[in-house]
């Protein structure tokens, strides 16, 4: 992605609060850091980092070589609950200084910590755009609340894994502006291992240490349950004294019960303990090495069910901390102890091993998923979010009016000769159908939309159906997101960058959807036909035109400038006849209604058309059911060229099933019946075997614009991405 002359740069500011978080901020603040042409990097320090206590851990940042902006101290000490509030009011009060001098484009928060829920409070407030790290995960205790409270506030999100981009998703937040990265610290991970290591054990554990042969220990208070979490460490605690080998003990973060557990920690001698070595901090290229060449690490914290599995090293995960978390299979989960031998015992089973290396969390190329992500970030957008909520379900009414209502969808089909508008209810049923030709113009055009549109709300509350919305099937490329018709094809004149949506919402006061037709016609295979229930299938159109709809997981594909499914332009002969399109041998130009029009009317002129039993009106224009008359009737070179039609329909869906590999291919239009047999022959013929099991059927709707305009607006799955 190149920069373009007169963009400016993007300014982020990247704030972090503890050791823990700033493992997972560094290697997106070096990756911003490389490219100054890009970007402008501010960094705030707060929270723990400025705390002796814990380390004094801003060092680490100066020490990476980055210029903190600002330093705020903002943590209230108590470690309780009413001192976690504290901080929280403490840094809300400080921070709007700071932002209106550093005025960012953008800020990163990460996590779920109280420090990132008052950053991002102060930024959503004053109008900042927030990126936030690590959104849509489980884990436990507080830290769920708030780190679901800060995806509500951010804009934009990049998530760790696949679980966590369905939970957003599932939280109503925009798809589009959610990136599935991998987590950042995995870019360090993953090329860690092989440094020098043996130093670094010695420097932390001792002379005589040997790889392996050693334990991490790194658990913090639970906020929800302060009492068990105590309870669960001291029993911890015994289980290492009991077990007798060499352990690295961190101190625990700044939540409220830190100071408590500290007081365990010493109350057991663990500071001059022979076999222990307590410390505030690590850091963190440090820790990774720890971690990496240890024989065990057990505790409650996310970096033990994350991090480590990129090393295999075999961790016990005590309690409800990260109880939601996905793990790989180096994880022994201990939820509960009453005594220390659960503990002892999950020591015994764990310690030494080797597993796997887990990739759940990354895969190493999490930055540059980033920076391209913030690259293509549009300032000129609209700051307020937008949610995909899904429909609220009626409640009952016991109102009879409500009771015996229908709830319905007005339906709108844009064909290249009629114009249709229906009312279609939940069940798919056409209620009444208005017919009109289509006008040449585009005022006249719109103005019979609205027109017929406002009669057939009308009729629908005599007929007792309550309108739910308005879906709009129209020929054409469509932005369904803008309700605009981009540009359409030359059966409709004047349908160029139009707006479809709002005038009619405007007028009916009602939601409006639009689409291409042949996406409409997969949208009512999914809802009504033979889609129904069905992960990935392809609906190909055979009528005037060519077109078609795909669907993909579950979800209607429209590509990255909504013209997906244009299966009517699949080149099968460089050499082929001339298509509407400007090009040569799209089986448009050998399938459609237009092809086979025009190659019946070339057989007319010559003669060749007619055969026994056989007439054409004078005033009746020569049309593809003539050449299919023709064809039953024994007309060799009729039923020639419904031959090749049908073989170059064949040789698409042929590609189709090797592109996409649907489970099934529905042809549909007033054609398919007569092209389904010479399909299966071409797939059997040119096919790989692995695809040649997939169904082909000829579509049972008989309406299917209409019905796929109106699921628009009654299927949910549809209306959350429309």
């Amino acid at each position: 992605m190149e920069k373009k002359e007169n963009d400016r740069k993007l300014r982020v500011c990247v704030a972090t609060c503890n050791r823990a978080d700033y493992s997972k901020l560094a290697p997106i603040m070096f990756g911003i850091k490389m490219e100054p042409e890009f970007f402008e990097l501010d960094v705030v320090v707060l929270g723990s980092h400025l705390i002796d206590d814990y380390g004094n851990t801003y060092r680490m940042i100066e020490q990476d070589d980055f210029d903190i902006n600002t330093r705020l101290h903002t943590i209230v000490r108590g470690e309780d609950e009413a001192a976690m509030v504290e901080s929280v009011g403490l840094a809300l009060v400080k921070l709007p200084d700071v932002l209106n001098r550093l005025k960012p484009d953008i800020m990163i928060v990460h996590g779920d910590r109280f420090d990132a829920l008052a950053l991002a409070t102060s930024a959503a407030l004053m109008n900042i755009r927030i990126l936030h790290i690590e959104g849509g995960e489980v884990s436990g205790t507080i830290d769920d609340s708030i780190r679901h409270a800060i995806t509500k506030l951010a804009h934009y999100h990049v998530c760790c894994t696949r679980s966590a981009e369905q939970h957003l998703i599932s939280m109503c937040e925009d798809h589009d502006r959610i990136l599935l990265a991998g987590c950042p610290s995995y870019d360090k991970l993953l090329s860690a291992k092989n440094k020098d290591y043996m130093s670094i054990i010695r420097m932390w554990l001792g002379d005589d240490v040997k790889s392996k042969d050693y334990i991490v220990a790194l658990q913090h208070p639970v906020t929800t349950d302060i009492k068990h979490s105590l309870k669960m460490f001291e029993l911890t605690l015994d289980a290492l004294i009991s077990f007798n080998k060499r352990t690295l003990v961190l101190f625990p973060n700044i939540d409220a019960g830190s100071k408590e557990m500290v007081r365990v920690m010493r109350k057991k001698g663990i500071e001059h303990h022979p076999n222990f070595r307590a410390v505030k901090h690590v850091p963190f290229d440090q820790f990774i090495q720890l971690v990496a060449h240890a024989g065990c690490m057990i505790g409650n914290s996310s970096c033990g069910v994350r991090e480590v599995g990129a090393f295999g090293t075999p961790v016990i995960n005590l309690g409800t901390r990260q109880i939601g978390r996905e793990t790989g299979e180096n994880v022994l989960h201990v939820r509960d102890a009453d005594t220390q031998d659960k503990i002892l015992q999950a020591l015994h089973l764990q310690f030494g091993k080797q597993y796997p290396c887990s990739k759940i969390y990354g895969d190493g190329n999490a930055v540059p998923r980033i920076l391209k992500f913030l690259k293509s970030i549009d300032l000129q957008e609209p700051l307020q979010k937008k949610f995909c909520f899904p429909p609220v379900k009626d409640n009952i009414s016991q109102d009879i009016d409500h009771i015996l209502e229908t709830l319905s969808a007005l339906a709108v089909d844009l064909g290249g000769t009629n114009l249709r508008v229906a009312i279609v209810s939940m069940k798919g049923e056409i209620v009444k159908k208005y017919t009109q030709f289509n006008p040449k113009t585009y005022e006249e055009r719109i103005n019979l939309i609205l027109q017929m549109c406002v009669e057939a709300a009308a009729e629908a509350v005599k007929l007792n159906c309550r309108i739910l919305g308005v879906g709009i099937s129209t020929g054409g490329r469509v932005n369904p997101r803008e309700g605009i018709v981009l540009h359409s094809t030359k059966l409709i004149q004047e349908w160029n960058s139009v707006d479809l949506r709002t005038p009619l919402s405007d007028t009916l006061h009602l939601p409006v959807w639009v689409d291409n037709d042949g996406n409409c016609a997969a949208l009512a295979e999914r809802k009504f036909g033979q889609g129904k229930g069905l992960e990935n299938f392809v609906t190909l159109i055979t009528g005037t035109g060519i077109g078609g709809g795909i669907i993909h997981q579950h979800e209607l594909i429209h590509g990255s400038s909504f013209c997906a499914a244009e299966l009517g332009h699949i080149v099968v002969s460089l050499d082929g006849p001339d298509c509407s399109c400007g090009s040569h041998g799209c089986i448009e130009a050998y399938a459609s209604g237009m092809a086979l029009q025009r190659e019946a009317k070339k057989l007319h002129d010559e003669d060749q058309l007619l055969v026994e039993g056989m007439s054409v009106p004078k005033d009746e224009a020569v049309g593809a059911l003539h050449l299919i008359q023709a064809a039953k009737l024994g007309n060799a070179k009729a039923q020639s060229i419904l031959r090749t039609a049908g073989t170059a329909l064949g040789l698409a869906v042929v590609n189709i099933l090797h592109t996409m590999n649907p489970s099934l291919v529905i042809l549909s239009g007033v054609l398919a019946s007569h092209y389904i047999h010479t399909v299966k022959d071409v797939i059997r013929q040119q096919a790989l075997s692995s695809v040649q099991d997939v169904d082909v059927v000829v579509s049972d709707l008989v309406e299917p614009a209409l019905l796929g305009a109106a699921s628009m607006v009654l299927d949910y799955t549809t209306r959350r991405i429309y």
